[in-house]
């Protein structure tokens, strides 16, 4: 897992990290405006209650490796496996789940997704959240299907899994998306396509300009690469910026210049496609038409894409 710009750390002080970074980067990071945290109560009173049930069954479940996590983390994943709900939305837990019911094709990613958690030191507060977001939340979310004619795109129309991405250039987050987004669309090639869509906050006031002078480049085929010096300049979009990368990537930059103004109303299309969706902050995911609500790392990304692929084939 990157956390950039540390290059190693220990066990104790990625406990500390993940602690604070998790839960923030759960639902975007780069708003247009503050808003209020998020009541946690309800978290809070299952905690309480799986704390006030019975015995906890430690019998290790057939094909899982806990052997990583301490001995601690251990006894909290059989505490939660037996009090969390299945997460085929069945009346019984976790457990049940993945021992008898062969139906419920998720079980294990879940059981996986819960050892990942565990093992990046999250608390069990937050292991709740994420699971009752994914698995709960998730199954009540309505499908959001985005337009994406016209959007520059990465990998083939037909690959199973479509992830469509709203985002501000000049948003910090996003550019850890990219970086995200780099590694899981190298390890999982073909299977994966990715659409672009702009979504300028407001906060900068060049935002407008580069997402323009991304449709700009690809129109001329080169939009990876202008993709790439955009988030690396940030938020140095003005438009002699733009136009001086336009430049060093070789393009025509008299059409470069002019696409870039024709495409201002298209930027403002896709701002218009991600309100529809419901997108209030960058970045935005959506697979397979269901908002992305995992944290913005490739291991989780690669787990949720694999979930999908696994369920609807």
């Amino acid at each position: 897992m990157h956390y950039n710009p540390v290059v190693s750390i220990t066990r104790k002080s990625r406990s500390l990290l993940l602690a604070a970074t998790l839960p923030f980067l759960m639902g975007g990071a780069c708003e247009k405006k503050s808003q209020n945290a998020t009541d946690n109560g309800a978290v809070e009173a299952a905690d309480r209650a799986t704390q006030e049930a019975g015995p906890v069954d430690k019998t290790p479940l057939p094909n899982v490796d806990v052997s990583k996590l301490t001995t601690e983390q251990q006894d909290l994943f059989y505490k939660l496996i037996g009090s969390l709900t299945s997460p085929c939305g069945k009346g019984h837990a976790l457990r049940v789940s993945v021992t008898q019911d062969q139906t419920c094709k998720r079980a294990p990613f879940a059981v996986r997704f819960i050892i990942a958690l565990l093992d990046d030191e999250a608390s069990e507060t937050i292991v709740r959240k994420e699971y009752t977001s994914k698995y709960q939340d998730q199954a009540n979310q309505a499908t959001v299907k985005v337009d994406v004619t016209g959007a520059p795109q990465v990998g083939p129309s037909d690959a199973p899994i479509r992830i469509v991405e709203f985002f501000d250039y000049a948003c910090p987050h996003c550019a850890d998306a990219k970086e995200m987004f780099d590694e899981v669309v190298e390890k999982h090639g073909s299977t994966v396509v990715e659409y672009f869509k702009m979504f300028p906050l407001g906060n900068w006031p060049d935002s407008p300009i580069a997402a323009a002078a991304a449709y700009a480049a690809n129109a001329q085929g080169k939009f990876k690469e202008m993709h790439t010096l955009l988030f690396a300049n940030a938020p140095r979009h003005s438009l002699e910026n733009v136009k001086f990368y336009a430049t060093q990537l070789g393009l025509d930059v008299a059409k470069f210049e002019a696409d870039a103004r024709s495409f201002a109303t298209k930027v403002e299309s896709d701002r218009n496609d991600g309100k529809a969706a419901g997108v209030s902050s960058t970045p935005a995911i959506f697979v397979n038409d269901r908002k992305y609500t995992g944290p913005l790392y490739a291991k989780y990304m690669s787990m949720w894409i694999e979930e999908e692929l696994a369920v609807n084939r």
